[in-house]
């Protein structure tokens, strides 16, 4: 099969590979029919994320058809999946607990002592996301496995649902709405939310549908805002005003009840610090680049809340972290719980509640999947969504 391989930093081609097989009673085996580049693989794109190998598969967001299942699948041949990009058992602890994310068994043994060393537990499985999440290969290829097929993937029934209205219930469409929920907007919320990529635009929209009053997206690309005006939201671009500033004149001095950060590891800014990280991350130190999160935290209202759905590897320097403290602010983050959300997800985009094609810019063969890492990475106010088609 073809499918996309990192060969190095800023460096992926398309290579043949052989086509997986059942390994484990639970497989089921994938034809893509429709996968995407997310935020978060130009992080790997841009070798900030520990544990990534070459040879190894990309691709956490994709869906396609059933072509062949162990004997413990529930799923059936012929049927249109798509498939959460977290890998989770259903039984372990976490799990039971529907904090799928963080299962405990989907992370091979041998892999887990990077993640473990990293953060004191070990992480869960992922697809597509380095040896530290278990080393499974992604779904930016023409056949994918997998692992625990009864419990992940989602089954699209209503064939009137082509493939790029429900492809990113595989976590994006999650993400964002964690992202507000874990905001825990209330109605008449002003939430503020930094990012105007694909996520901060969906947890913009997520915002919207939990009734917050007003939704203030940040970001410097014209068009990535242009898309938020088109969700209801106001905007402003950080290259134009101060942004605690003007949060504060436009809540009348008190602040957002709810900020939430869609940015991540990799955020932009001029100030000292963040050039300094940026810097760091250059020749490897790996220090994250968090003024997007700096800024939220000093942003917010006291005794407000902060939702972190942005990639964060490992440290930062210069954490504001008296602002947390003495402003009693809650925090929630985390890896997206993406199989509690789906069913939810599936039946607002069936109702018309919610849309996930609006911010889809590009569509791609997925031989031309290294031209739409390196564009997508370098002219994000165009580039706002790639989907890669197998095959085509």
């Amino acid at each position: 099969m073809r499918a996309l391989t990192y060969h190095g930093k800023k460096d992926v081609r398309v290579d043949t590979h052989p086509d997986p097989g059942i390994v484990n009673p639970r497989d089921a085996i994938i034809k893509i029919t429709a996968t995407a580049i997310c935020g978060s693989d130009l992080h790997l794109y841009d070798g900030v994320i520990p544990g990534l190998m070459a040879g190894d598969i990309l691709g956490h967001e994709f869906m396609g058809e059933v072509v062949e299942t162990g004997p413990g699948s529930t799923l059936k041949k012929g049927q249109r999946v798509v498939v959460p990009f977290t890998i989770s058992c259903g039984s372990c602890f976490f799990c039971e607990k529907q904090q799928y994310s963080a299962c405990d068994n989907s992370n091979p043994v041998e892999k887990r002592e990077m993640s473990e060393t990293l953060y004191g537990q070990p992480m869960s499985g992922l697809f597509g996301y380095s040896h530290m999440t278990g080393g499974y290969p992604g779904g930016q290829a023409e056949y994918v496995r997998v692992p625990f097929s009864d419990v992940g993937p989602i089954v699209i029934e209503n064939d009137d649902l082509e493939d790029e209205k429900v492809l990113f219930l595989s976590d994006i469409l999650p993400t964002g709405w964690m992202a507000a929920e874990n905001a825990a907007i209330e109605g008449g919320d002003t939430v503020a939310v930094w990012g105007a990529g694909p996520v901060g635009l969906f947890a913009a929209q997520s915002a919207k549908v939990m009734n917050a009053e007003r939704v203030i997206v940040i970001d410097h690309h014209p068009h990535r805002l242009e898309l938020a005006k088109g969700l209801g939201c106001e905007t402003l671009n950080f290259r134009e005003v101060d942004v605690r500033e003007a949060l504060l004149e436009m809540t009348g001095g008190i602040g957002p009840d709810a900020v939430i950060d869609a940015v991540g590891m990799e955020a932009h800014g001029f100030a000292i610090d963040n050039m300094l990280d940026v810097a760091k991350q250059t020749v490897g130190i790996g220090a994250d680049r968090a003024s997007a999160l700096k800024q939220a935290l000093l942003a917010c209202r006291k005794g407000g809340r902060v939702s972190i759905p942005g990639v964060y590897g490992g440290m930062t320097d210069k954490f504001p972290l008296g602002a947390l403290m003495e402003k009693g602010l809650k925090i929630g983050t985390g890896q997206t719980h993406v199989q509690r959300f789906t069913h939810l997800l599936l039946g607002l985009i069936e109702e018309g509640k919610i849309d996930t094609t609006f911010l889809i810019s590009h569509r791609l063969p997925l031989e031309e999947a290294p031209d739409g890492y390196y564009n997508f990475r370098n002219y994000q106010n165009e580039w706002t969504k790639v989907v890669l088609k197998p095959g085509t």
